[in-house]
């Protein structure tokens, strides 16, 4: 197997690199300092900067301002994200943007993809449904009449909601399908309710009462929803490995320098078994992230369809990350809480992600029922 990286997806791991070079997690309020979100909106000049840097149209064609290129790739600069915390709708982005590639019609693609590509018009992803329980596509309703579609229901938790231009949902039809609706924030009967997420970020209750869309603007291909939730469910594992690998990161430096009794914590052999085996959870969450993004952009076959391969990956990267960050709580000592060192940003991060799209124990239950209907022999 080669495990070797492409000389287009190292190009993009490099100039993400170098956009996030320059931000740093402290740049707003600490979560546990303030009451509701920790800024009004995302970080524009951050945006731009992405924009500039052709890094937001990675997943789109050439003809419409992009790169072309794979879900790797997008897992891989979601990665670096991830370890300065970057406050921008970037997997919501990618995410919407490569179904909106392979899904819509060649009208919407035309008008939608280069503003993307350009960063002039945002778009966020609604999938957690009506309490983020039940199944997303079954939170709002799709009624379609000639030329257009009404929309009733309600998604909870919608990232970035209150700033995005654009919504891109899930609602069921009468007869069981799922399609997908693009809807505009300033869409009459649309209502957005504050909310705040674990690591204060704005989100918010979208409320749809009879929504209107022109079709043109709705996805029926029997496949984007699918495409859209295992992009979104990959992309957030490798949002926890890059923060996860820049927590146990910080933590090798502090108890590389940190003294107690005359000698580095690093060298006292209980650290050093505790840092190891997140060492190992990392390297997991690694393996099973790439079989993930690779199962997405080669569509290979195997035992199991490509969702197996990303339960796995979200089961690793939710426990994986949650014990990467309360060993650094442990190991930092009182540092761990000091609202001046940014290792509880981190924290606070990796609960959202451990969360997001589905804890671990959801996705077991998903990995339980498809080997049950796919018996391995």
């Amino acid at each position: 197997m080669d495990f070797t990286f492409t000389e287009e997806q190292q190009a993009a791991v490099e100039a993400a690199q170098a956009v996030f070079s320059g931000v740093t997690p402290d740049d707003v309020p600490s979560p546990a300092l303030t009451r509701g979100p920790v800024a009004d909106d995302f970080d524009r000049t951050l945006w731009r900067t992405l924009a500039d840097a052709d890094l937001l149209g990675l997943p789109l064609a050439p003809e419409h301002g992009g790169a072309g290129l794979d879900p790797i790739a997008l897992c891989l600069v979601l990665r670096e994200s991830a370890k300065v915390l970057a406050r921008v709708p970037l997997l919501e982005s990618y995410a919407t943007a490569h179904t909106l590639q392979h899904h819509a019609t060649d009208a919407l693609r035309t008008e939608v993809l280069p503003q993307i590509a350009s960063g002039n018009l945002v778009i966020t992803a609604a999938t957690n449904g009506h309490t983020g329980h039940d199944p997303a596509e079954l939170a709002v309703t799709a009624r379609q009449d000639d030329t257009t579609w009404t929309l009733d229901g309600t998604h909870t938790a919608v990232p970035w909601a209150p700033t995005a231009d654009r919504i891109l949902l899930p609602a069921h039809t009468t007869d069981g399908r799922t399609v997908l609706a693009l809807v505009p924030r300033d869409s009459p009967g649309l209502s957005l309710h504050g909310q705040t997420s674990t690591n204060g970020e704005p989100h918010a209750e979208t409320h749809l009462d009879s929504v209107r869309i022109d079709a043109r603007n709705t996805l029926t291909d029997p496949d984007a929803w699918e495409t859209l939730r295992n992009l979104l469910t990959t992309g957030t594992c490798a949002l926890a490995l890059g923060l996860g690998e820049r927590v146990l990161a910080m933590t090798s430096d502090y108890t590389g320098t940190r003294e107690q009794f005359g000698f580095p914590l690093a060298t006292f052999q209980a650290v050093a078994v505790q840092t190891a085996d997140r060492f190992i959870d990392l390297r997991a969450m690694e393996a099973t992230l790439w079989q993930a993004a690779w199962r997405l952009t080669t569509g290979a076959t195997g035992p199991l369809p490509p969702t197996g391969d990303i339960a796995v990956a979200k089961i690793w990267a939710a426990e994986g990350v949650r014990r990467v960050v309360q060993t650094a709580q442990h190991l930092h000592g009182g540092f761990g809480a000091d609202t001046d060192y940014p290792l509880h940003r981190y924290h606070a991060w990796a609960k959202q992600l451990e969360l997001a799209l589905g804890p671990a124990a959801a996705h077991e239950e998903a990995l339980g029922e498809l080997l049950a209907a796919h018996p391995l022999s």
